[in-house]
């Protein structure tokens, strides 16, 4: 019987597996750590890939007008069309890295835990994102191949999809740059409408026939009266105290915007605020209006097409009839077009939950967000030309300007 019942005990017992030690648990935190800390890079560096080829298009502007304006100067000949060409190329490169090899093996390395069998570890995690970074570019190439065969089915489109550094790779970042250009046209109109609302946060607005000191006073009393009633309800009364918290918390960031407001010099709120949303207000007019002339120009005028014409090359003409003061206003329209294609791909309901918040962002959605970074990036050279923004030939040599030559398909291939 004792026997009995110390297996009955032992059964009883056994029901709880037994748990891990310590040590196992701080390795396995140690592991995660350096997972996550990795992942942080290579979005990181991602994220630095999108600001340069957000700043490559402004940067070109600028060098062709200071090479017409210093035609002769010794130190600046290094600023030529070879460079910027080759910088467009290796943004090209490093963008398609990160969107293709970069975030993908982050992602997946994040969630890998290794294969079953397999000793647990950095080394078996890593085994298993590059078997899942494989089966990810051979169903990319698939469907590039399935979707060239579509759109053009002959023998010298299949057999251009072997040749895979001159061809296969832009056509995929081109198909990458068309998505993003169809967000743009979702996110950038949004965006527009979007940036007064921002901007009238994040400003104080002019106080015009209010009484900040008797608000401050109203909302102190209510934040007492709540804290009143915390005090008093019993925690067992959950439903209660959650919501008297939360409506709590709403009070004191009034409360702090309030405050901001009366601190705010006079200057700030009937200055700033007024300038900056008439500065909003030219900026949204004058791209309207850009699309609109541009829109005419490629109806009426064939040569208008972006394939009928070739800027001029690099120092060889201005790129605005009004110099480099049109160069200057180019460049604002293209920083506020990205940051409004930006805020307006926060405000779409389906992208909402992607916006990060302090100390409370995980690290897929932070690689979420390098990648609709860099996307919108990508399409903003095209955006631009949509415009009429940015017309420029990145060559200026002859011998540069036959760069697209055709392959022995047929088929032409440029960098």
């Amino acid at each position: 019987m004792k026997e009995d019942g110390r297996a009955g005990r032992g059964v009883g017992a056994g029901a709880a597996l037994p748990q891990p030690s310590a040590g196992v648990h701080d390795e396995q935190e140690d592991e995660d750590a350096i997972v996550n800390r990795i992942s942080l890079f290579l979005s990181t560096f991602t994220l630095a890939v999108s600001a340069g080829a957000v700043l490559l298009l402004p940067f070109s502007i600028i060098s062709n007008e200071i090479l017409l304006s210093f035609p002769q100067n010794y130190y600046i000949q290094w600023l030529n069309g070879s460079l910027i060409h080759g910088l467009w190329n290796l943004a090209s490169l490093f963008s398609n890295l990160c969107l293709f090899v970069l975030m993908p093996f982050a992602f997946f390395f994040l969630e890998s835990e290794g294969f079953a069998g397999l000793k647990k570890g950095i080394r078996a995690r890593i085994l298993e994102t590059l078997v899942m970074l494989i089966l990810l570019a051979l169903l990319i190439l698939g469907i590039v191949w399935v979707a060239s065969a579509l759109i053009d089915n002959d023998a010298a489109s299949m057999e251009s999809l072997y040749d895979l550094w001159e061809f296969y790779l832009p056509y995929l970042y081109s198909c990458i740059s068309l998505m993003g250009c169809l967000l743009l046209l979702l996110c950038t109109p949004v965006g527009l409408s979007r940036m007064f609302t921002v901007m009238g946060q994040l400003l104080v607005k002019p106080t015009i026939l209010e009484d900040l000191d008797e608000q401050i006073y109203i909302i102190t009393l209510e934040e007492e009266a709540l804290q009143r009633r915390l005090s008093g309800l019993s925690s067992s009364v959950e439903y209660n105290v959650t919501e008297l918290e939360q409506e709590l918390e709403n009070v004191k960031i009034l409360k702090k915007k309030l405050e901001r407001r009366k601190k705010a010099s006079a200057w700030e709120r009937n200055l700033v605020y007024p300038a900056v949303m008439v500065l909003l207000l030219t900026e949204t007019s004058i791209s309207v209006l850009l699309v609109a002339c541009n829109i005419l120009c490629l109806l009426v005028d064939e040569t208008a097409m972006p394939k009928g014409t070739r800027g001029p090359g690099i120092g060889n003409a201005s790129l605005s009839a009004f110099g480099f003061v049109g160069a200057a206003l180019e460049i604002i329209l293209i920083f506020y077009l990205m940051v409004s294609s930006v805020v307006g791909f926060y405000s779409l309901r389906f992208f909402g939950n992607f916006i990060p918040k302090k100390d409370d962002t995980t690290m897929t959605k932070i690689i979420g967000n390098c990648v609709s970074i860099l996307v919108l990036s990508s399409a903003l050279p095209v955006m631009s030309r949509t415009l009429g923004l940015h017309k420029l030939h990145l060559s200026d040599t002859p011998r540069d300007a036959d760069t697209a030559k055709p392959s022995a398909n047929g088929h032409q291939k440029a960098l």
